[in-house]
């Protein structure tokens, strides 16, 4: 249904724009307090002995970092009999590859991990012409650890830990999505410093602030209702009514 706007003179268009752009600013301010408590956040130590099977053979949590200092690992959601990532981790994936120069000159380095076999995630990654390192965390426990990945017991047992809540199982499934931050130091320990889960990836996500900015917004009906595989759109994009 089209919604109806006010059609206003310049002048009066200007002082809403104004009175936004105060809210804007708020929420800017806001934004750098949050970040600030988010590094200021304690840290825990990582002791337990992950290993994952990368395209260069089976690597230690801290061999991930690749010679940087920080880590970050987006909690891909691919189970280990799909066919297939997940539609909404590949839309945020989309949005990976352009960001690896940048942070990986800026001491960060970003690898996705599922439990998907590591041929399934290398054939998918190619289907969806990605390059960032993407490993498999399978039967290593990571994405269990994270609270991302839950067994059918776990399911069956009528609530999980998501999101740092109990969230009904009914509302949950093997897989949920995630992003978490490591830091080495110069000893060589890893501590994990931060994770977000479900909305708290959308700041990644680029073209959903893009979308923010349209007249219609996001225009969907439910979150991210409206995404699609990149290759699974039609060819020429149809015009949306309303």
């Amino acid at each position: 249904m089209r919604q109806e706007h006010a059609v206003v003179s310049p002048r009066e268009w200007l002082k809403a724009r104004k009175a936004l752009l105060d809210l804007e600013k708020e929420h800017t301010h806001l934004r750098d307090k949050v970040n600030a408590a988010r590094r200021a956040l304690p840290w825990v130590k990582m002791d337990k002995p992950y290993v994952f099977d990368t395209p260069d053979g089976r690597k230690s949590l801290t061999d991930l970092f690749d010679g940087r200092s920080q880590l970050v690992v987006y909690h891909f959601m691919f189970g280990p009999t799909w066919e297939a990532g997940c539609p909404g981790c590949s839309f945020l994936a989309d949005h990976f590859d352009g960001m690896l120069p940048h942070l990986n000159h800026h001491d960060v380095t970003l690898i996705a991990a599922s439990n998907a076999p590591l041929s399934k995630l290398d054939a998918y990654r190619r289907r969806m012409g990605w390059h960032f390192p993407w490993v498999s965390a399978e039967g290593n426990g990571f994405n269990r650890d994270f609270h991302v990945t839950f067994t059918p017991d776990e399911l069956a047992g009528g609530t999980v830990v998501y999101n740092f809540t109990e969230l009904d199982s009914a509302n949950a499934h093997e897989e949920l999505p995630g992003l978490s931050a490591f830091q080495m130091t110069d000893d060589g320990s890893v501590y994990h410093t931060y994770s977000t889960y479900a909305r708290g990836l959308e700041e990644m996500v680029g073209t959903l602030m893009l979308l923010d900015r349209a007249p219609k917004g996001r225009n969907e009906d439910g979150t991210q209702g409206f995404v699609r595989r990149h290759d699974e759109y039609e060819e020429t994009p149809r015009r949306k009514a309303g």
